[in-house]
């Protein structure tokens, strides 16, 4: 299993894949920097998320928010309207800690936590 945080690029997104299944969809921005001689450099890596244990999380997941993943790393190879080659780095999540978000979501989830009911 592997662990990643990064910052969420947009709000997060519930799609219906049958009749009794949801995944709630996610991209998130993994930033790395090392230096090159006596420069710094910024990389950003980004992971198409998918979600698939309870789609009352993406309510908490939303643009600029940090979180951390639980799961596993893949790879998508596709090819673009264009007619090349792409490919991109995708993680199903198996578990997902919030690390920030806005204060009044903050304040909901705690709410909810305290009275044992769980969105996701």
């Amino acid at each position: 299993m592997e662990i990643i945080t990064g910052r969420l690029t947009a709000d997060a997104e519930v799609r219906e894949v049958s009749q009794d299944a949801r995944v709630v969809g996610f991209t998130l921005a993994v930033n790395h920097s090392y230096l090159i001689g006596e420069k710094r450099k910024e990389v950003a890596r980004f992971f198409e998320c998918s979600y698939w244990r309870g789609a009352g999380i993406a309510d908490f997941l939303k643009k600029g928010d940090i979180v951390q993943v639980f799961g596993h790393v893949g790879c998508r190879a596709y090819v673009t309207k264009d007619a090349e080659a792409a490919a991109a780095m995708t993680f199903r999540v198996s578990e997902i800690k919030l690390f920030s978000s806005g204060a009044k979501r903050n304040n909901s989830v705690e709410s909810e936590e305290q009275a044992g009911d769980l969105p996701f």
